[in-house]
């Protein structure tokens, strides 16, 4: 599939990811078996085509895509940032196939109308900016009969993670920041709701997962919405949150239990009965 030529439209800019790309799975690996089983949920939710073409926007370092290029399917994952497809192909297994991957912004895809059966938004609204016009490039490249592919993780409101999340949320804001964080999503999944003809959720995998004050504190900074705060400021949060887990926690290293899983929202645009 060649990727069509840009319009008027400039689309080519940096990413903050690239910085970011290298120590990005650190704390952030998926466990063993759970790409697979996002695989076989996704394939299974687009239904009995023979071969059908996959879109992964925000392919990231191929934490998801790995599977689909490890299972020979026709996947093409795309990414605003260079470092981390550099990642996607080097932690490809070297023996299997090669992974397809083009550098693109979402919101203007080098790629013709009605190309793909799948789209999928695996944890993509990372940055909540543009999300109206990704939806509507993402819809463009969509086959009528084809299936849009929202995923997000989901974790326990009392877990370590949510109440450090939550507590870090009230730090920033008292230092005169204001997260977004979900919004986009939130929004995104509104909109698609009113257009779509169907929609369904599903929890594509779970699993158990250790969490500690220390992780969270060791894994946030390379976020790439934290990355870019203000040296000060970003040092003058994760002090307010290390003495705020310390006094909650008892310790930094306090380890709990989490159960994590990641659920998909599957939206077609062509009713049933007229497939």
């Amino acid at each position: 599939m060649r990727p069509r030529r840009q319009g008027r439209r400039e689309c080519a800019r940096g990413s903050p990811y690239d910085t970011v790309a290298p120590t990005f799975e650190r704390h952030r690996a998926l466990p063993d078996g759970v790409a697979e089983a996002v695989r076989a949920a996704i394939r299974d939710a687009v239904g009995a085509r023979l071969r059908p073409r996959f879109l992964d926007l925000g392919a990231g370092t191929g934490r998801i895509g790995r599977a689909f290029v490890a299972a020979g399917d026709d996947y093409v994952g795309v990414d605003l940032s260079r470092g981390m497809l550099r990642e996607f192909t080097q932690r490809t297994d070297a023996a299997g196939p090669r992974p397809r991957l083009v550098q693109a912004d979402g919101q203007c895809l080098p790629f013709a109308a009605a190309s793909f059966d799948a789209v999928l938004l695996v944890q993509f609204w990372g940055g909540g900016e543009g999300w109206h016009q990704v939806l509507a490039e993402a819809r463009r490249v969509l086959r009528s009969s084809g299936a849009l592919v929202i995923g997000h993780p989901l974790r326990p409101p009392e877990g370590v993670d949510a109440q450090m999340k939550l507590r870090l949320a009230s730090v920033l804001g008292e230092l005169g920041i204001q997260p977004d964080e979900g919004k986009a999503r939130e929004r995104g999944e509104r909109w698609l709701e009113s257009t779509a003809a169907r929609s369904r959720r599903l929890i594509a995998a779970a699993w158990d997962a250790p969490r500690s004050p220390r992780e969270f504190l060791e894994r946030h900074p390379t976020g790439v919405r934290f990355s870019r705060l203000p040296k000060p400021i970003a040092d003058e949060a994760l002090h307010r949150l290390r003495r705020w887990a310390i006094a909650e926690f008892g310790s930094l290293d306090a380890v709990s239990s989490e159960r994590h899983a990641l659920e998909f929202t599957i939206f077609t645009f062509l009713d049933e009965g007229a497939r």
